[in-house]
């Protein structure tokens, strides 16, 4: 009997070891339900008229441009600033723009800026998965929608 107690109180306490529960603690969040509510809200909460892409990017033109259009690919100069959904800035844009490839961007910025001309100008909403993920990065919180009011001054 003291042996089938001791084993019974053995497997106990191994099974109490071997339980972690680290598959939870390590699964990125996913925000993309919340993220498309925030960004539909904020479209009408501004009266905005919106595209929506297969990959959950909205993008809005002010102005078409007359110029050359980017590829996923290309080297551009933008004049940008981008904020919250709650008008809280958290980068300010540089002067003149900024230039850089767009492969080396978020993916909102290389899925959006193609639909841009040069001289065009209008607002990219991105939702988290194509910012800086449940993760955020910064002053950027996991999970945060993204929206850059942009023009493309060129594309190089």
């Amino acid at each position: 009997m003291k042996s089938i107690l001791l084993a019974f109180v053995s497997l106990l306490f191994v099974s109490c070891l071997s339980d972690t529960n680290t598959d939870v603690e390590t699964q990125p969040v996913d925000y993309k339900v919340q993220n498309e509510k925030e960004i539909v809200d904020y479209i009408a909460a501004n009266k905005l008229t919106a595209t929506r892409t297969d990959s959950g990017l909205y993008y809005v033109i002010n102005e078409a441009g007359t110029g050359v259009k980017p590829t996923a690919s290309s080297n551009v100069t933008v004049e940008y600033k981008g904020y919250f959904t709650n008008g809280s800035v958290f980068d300010g844009g540089t002067p003149g723009g900024l230039t850089f490839g767009l492969n080396q961007v978020i993916k909102g910025w290389t899925e959006g800026i193609p639909y841009f001309k040069e001289g065009g100008n209008g607002i990219l909403l991105i939702p988290s998965h194509l910012g800086y993920g449940s993760n955020g990065s910064g002053r950027i919180p996991g999970g945060s929608v993204l929206v850059f009011d942009v023009k493309l001054i060129k594309v190089n």
